[in-house]
C-alpha cells in the first residue's frame, strides 16, 4: 500500500521531531562525559584545543606573515630595522644602543 503525499510529510515531521529529541539527549550526554573527562584530568581550553582561540604555549611566535615593529631606525636615511635577521649595514658593527627609537 502506498502512503498518501499528507501521510509522507505527517511521518517526515515527526521523524524530524524523533531525530531532534535523541539528538538533544546524545548531545547532552556527550557534554555530561567531556566535563567528567575534564574535571578528572584537570584539562585546560588549550590542551583540548591547541590550535583554538587562548594564549599560545609555545611563547611569543608571531603568525606567519606578522607586521613587527622597527626598533631601530637610522637617522640619517630614515632607514629602520626590526632587530631581527641580517643586521643592515648602516648599524652593522654599530652601538645599537643610539640607533633604538624610543
Amino acid at each position: 500500500m502506498t502512503n498518501s503525499y499528507k501521510e509522507l510529510l505527517m511521518q517526515r515531521e515527526a521523524l524530524e521531531q524523533a531525530i531532534a529529541t535523541a539528538r538533544a539527549h546524545e548531545l547532552s550526554e556527550a557534554i555530561a562525559k567531556a566535563r567528567e573527562l575534564v574535571a578528572e584530568f584537570g584539562l585546560t581550553v588549550q590542551d583540548v584545543f591547541p590550535s583554538g582561540r587562548g594564549t599560545s604555549k609555545s611563547g611569543s611566535k608571531t603568525s606567519s606573515g606578522a607586521k613587527v615593529a622597527p626598533k631601530y631606525r637610522d637617522p640619517a636615511t630614515g632607514q629602520s630595522w626590526t632587530g631581527r635577521g641580517k643586521a643592515p649595514k648602516w648599524i652593522d658593527g654599530q652601538d645599537r644602543a643610539k640607533y633604538l627609537i624610543a
